[in-house]
């Protein structure tokens, strides 16, 4: 049936799939709600905004008619999430200065980009500078980048990411913000900046970042009306590696080639200059939706353990085309960045409703994904549930359908009794488990299984591999879409492999679901050390 854009939003409106819910064909059921979440009209589903509310009431009504019970407030499919929102209101002024010469200004777009702070609106800052390398603090690996530096009442300069010897989970737990901003802030340190390196440039262009510049970051609102954030440290701005050549001078080039290396050791060192900053966010408050549905479990125990199935709704919005784009799109629809998720968490859903698993199954589409986790970690902190009940978490992000897919990665999947589950389910469709391809991108804390982590819980994130054609697929995805207007349903879409992935992941959640143990840290692990369950 071909959707007409009047059609469309009469269905959206309707709350009704584009093909029969009810049949057995899952590629049909996922190429309709596909059709409906990555539409021109809803205006790229940015979290607040009219386009995702209409997103969240598609889904509503998708989990009602699969008879999936309400979790929200009232007995709605709603959880409420407060924001607070912010975006740069100008591109900010920042100048460096030497004790024995003028003031030299950094210039926007080229050598720095900064965005909005919910928690420090207006900047005003100048402070002497002090680099500190990649600024890891890990006491089990003997590494500690501060050590011999005073960063008291100073500005921290630390390269972006974490070195390339740290395990890839572990990895990504050091190259994220709050560990690294933990490590700043607990030595003193009253500003940040970040400066990219040649493997972040390659994986992240400063170019397209500064197309994204005005976009609005979020937080979740407390109780008292403050945007939440774990560690209070003002980031002042993200330093391109062009850029950084003010900072470092004929250091440069030693720096940059020394943190390609597989030790990272980049030795830190006062830069015996200071920063003058000053930048101005504008904010205001909002309201978006958590959409959380209930497969109860069919054994009368178990059925108080409750795994969470989960996949973000939410993508960018409107942003400025991208440069060289003749058709001026601005619309990032997110087809597989995450209508491909929810709308595979859909059909997961309608899998399994036949034959409930005796644990039961909390199916959570959440808001601000892109925002920074923030509706995950709002459900996470305030679950319908008691979060001591809440067993696992299985997320769904930006699975590439554009290849049949041989294998998976399950990020994660090595720290918990999850894996073994992942693996099992994965050999009966005759799919191999791969480990992680691309340690560089920090994955597993960049999606929404880590805010389940982050409260003790065993989380996997998964997503297809780079077998029989996938490595080419998210390459070309990640080069040429990503995070782009060009992430629509022009794509050569394989909604049979979407299909696929639906059931495979059914079966992981039957396998979580029925097993006589619900899922376990292995001993010692990393993260359940860190984040031992309250």
């Amino acid at each position: 049936m071909r959707t007409t854009p009047v059609l469309l939003s009469v269905l959206i409106l309707a709350g009704l799939p584009a093909t029969a819910q009810t049949g057995s064909d899952s590629a049909a059921n996922i190429k309709a709600h596909m059709a409906v979440l990555a539409s021109e009209e809803l205006k790229g589903r940015e979290a607040g905004s009219p386009g995702y509310e209409a997103a969240a009431d598609y889904v509503a009504r998708q989990m009602k008619g699969l008879g999936l019970q309400p979790m929200g407030a009232g007995g709605s499919y709603f959880q409420t999430v407060p924001l607070v929102a912010a975006r740069a209101k100008s591109e900010g002024k920042l100048s460096l200065k030497h004790p024995s010469s003028k003031e030299t200004p950094l210039v926007f777009g080229k050598d720095y980009i900064t965005g909005g702070d919910e928690v420090f609106p207006k900047l005003r800052m100048n402070a002497p500078l002090v680099f500190v390398g990649y600024g890891l603090v890990a006491p089990e690996k003997g590494r500690d980048d501060y050590k011999g530096l005073d960063v008291k009442g100073k500005i921290v300069v630390a390269l972006s990411g974490a070195p390339k010897f740290l395990q890839t989970e572990e990895r990504a737990y050091y190259r994220g913000g709050r560990a690294k901003l933990q490590a700043a802030k607990d030595r003193g340190a009253i500003g940040y900046l970040s400066v990219g390196t040649l493997t972040g440039e390659k994986l992240y262009p400063f170019a397209n970042r500064v197309r994204q510049y005005k976009s609005w970051g979020m937080s979740w609102r407390q109780q008292d009306g403050t945007a939440f954030s774990q560690v209070r440290l003002p980031i002042l701005a993200g330093i391109s590696v062009a850029g950084a050549e003010k900072l470092f001078g004929a250091k440069t080039k030693d720096i940059l080639a020394q943190a390609e290396t597989d030790q990272g050791a980049v030795r830190g060192f006062d830069l015996n200059m200071s920063l003058s900053a000053a930048m101005e966010s504008e904010t205001r408050t909002l309201e978006s939706r958590n959409i959380i549905g209930l497969l109860p479990g069919s054994d009368p125990k178990l059925k108080n353990e409750y795994i969470v199935l989960s996949a973000h709704l939410d993508h960018l919005g409107i942003t400025p085309p991208v440069k060289g784009d003749k058709s001026g799109d601005t619309i990032n629809n997110g087809a597989l960045d995450n209508a491909a998720g929810v709308s595979t968490t859909l059909e997961v859903a309608r899998l399994l409703k036949a034959k409930p698993p005796r644990r039961s199954m909390i199916f959570l589409v959440n808001t601000a994904e892109e925002k920074g986790l923030i509706g995950s970690e709002y459900f996470a902190r305030n679950p319908p549930v008691p979060v001591t009940q809440i067993a696992g978490n299985v997320n769904l992000d930006m699975p590439i359908l554009t290849y049949d897919f041989t294998d998976v990665v399950a990020f994660g999947a090595d720290r918990s009794t999850i894996g073994p589950a992942v693996s099992r389910a994965a050999a009966r469709m005759k799919v191999k488990l791969s480990p992680d391809p691309m340690p560089d991108e920090g994955v597993f804390t960049r999606s929404d299984h880590y805010r389940f982590v982050e409260q003790g819980i065993p989380a996997v994130f998964l997503m297809t591999g780079f077998a029989n054609g996938g490595e080419k697929a998210f390459l070309h995805f990640m080069k040429t879409n990503y995070h782009k207007p060009s992430d629509d349903l022009k794509q050569p879409i394989n909604y049979d492999a979407g299909a696929k992935f639906a059931k495979l992941n059914a079966e992981i959640a039957r396998e979580l679901g029925d097993a006589a143990t619900a899922p376990q840290w292995n001993k010692g692990d990393f993260f359940a050390a860190r984040f031992k369950q309250k």
